[in-house]
């Protein structure tokens, strides 16, 4: 396993660690207001989203879940992007890091690294299967 995948991955998890939990302590009101009006059921929704976080930065740590992992952490970051532009367009007083582009920016970086993750797994799973005997069913491990 490479070094940057190992690190990717480990950041990430961290990463949505962090803003995982920030929906349950400290920023859950914020968020909550962040949330378009309308989407249906706010505070659903930004329970079930860091749900899905924390259980996604869990799933990239662990090897047969990392992959559903990474992709439900694509899919989360593309189905919060209208909440990260709503917040842009409405908010008021929004420091550096509520300004539309700097906050696509940084969603973009984050969906270009669970795509690392997603793709490199997704490659080391092929390649591996190629590498299994005719006729052997035992599955060989991936990092």
């Amino acid at each position: 396993m490479t070094s940057w995948h190992v690190a990717i991955r480990y950041g990430l998890a961290v990463m949505f660690a962090v803003t995982g939990f920030s929906h349950f302590v400290g920023m859950r009101e914020a968020l909550i207001d962040m949330v378009p009006p309308w989407l249906p059921s706010t505070v659903a929704l930004v329970t079930v989203s860091g749900v899905f976080e924390l259980l996604g930065a869990i799933g990239l740590l662990i090897k047969p879940t990392r992959l559903w992992a990474a992709g439900g952490l694509r899919l989360t970051l593309i189905l919060t992007l209208p909440v990260n532009v709503h917040l842009a367009l409405t908010g008021e007083n929004l420091p550096w890091d509520g300004h539309l582009l700097p906050r696509t920016l940084m969603q973009v970086l984050f969906l270009a690294a669970v795509l690392a993750v997603l793709i490199r797994d997704l490659r080391a799973r092929r390649g591996a299967r190629r590498r299994l005997a005719p006729g052997e069913s035992t599955k060989p491990s991936t990092s």
